[in-house]
Formats: C-alpha cells, structure tokens, sequence
C-alpha cells in the first residue's frame, strides 16, 4: 500500500450538510476498496485565485490515506463524476513527503493542545 494525499474543492452552492455528506462518501468510496484513511482536514470556505465555473471561492478539503494505486484511479473517476467537485488533485507520497505530513499533523496536534 502506498500512501497519498489529496486536496479537493467543492463548490461553494453546497450547504454545510451537503457538503459533509459529499467528503463522506469519497472517504466511504476509499474505505470500501480497503483504504486506511490516515489524517483528514477541512479547510473551509476560501477564496479561489481565479474564478473557476463562475465560482470564486469553495470548500477545500484534505485527505490523506494509503492505498493500493488502482484505487487511486476510481477516486479520481468519481471527483470527475461528481457534480460538486470544482477542482482535485492526488499525490502520491514519498518517504520525504510522509515524513513531513506527520510532523505537520503532530505541529498542528500540539497547537491545538496549546489553545485549550
């Protein structure tokens, strides 16, 4: 299994339920195929750099997860499928880029701590 990291962006039409139920059912789409789902993050509302299908801002949101490479190819069927998505991009970790994905979960981990 290797691991991946994605961003995606969902239009910004969507209400806060339709929303979650939209990243839920791309975290079920990966967890049916055997994906370990290892950190997720939702960046909220942002402003987009340049309009995209007339929309200037959407939903950002980030998943990582480790995977076997053919399910990484129905994932971005079904981005492309969705009517929701705006924008997706998938990478592919190397050992440098887990690396620094997990120091930055464990910096963000202890910032929060800190705030409470």
């Amino acid at each position: 299994m290797n691991s991946y990291e994605t961003v995606f962006i969902l239009t910004p039409v969507l209400s806060e339920a339709q929303m979650k139920e939209t990243v839920e059912g791309f975290k079920a789409l990966l967890t049916a195929e055997g994906s370990e789902i290892v950190h997720e993050e939702n960046w909220g509302l942002r402003k987009l750099e340049y309009a995209i299908q007339k929309k200037t801002t959407g939903f950002y949101q980030l998943i990582e997860f480790k995977a076997n490479p053919d399910v990484v190819a129905k994932l971005e069927t079904s981005f492309r499928r969705s009517e929701h998505v705006l924008r997706f991009l998938v990478l592919k970790q190397d050992k440098f880029f887990a690396q620094y994905a997990e120091k930055r979960r464990s910096l963000k981990k202890s910032n929060e701590v800190k705030e409470n």
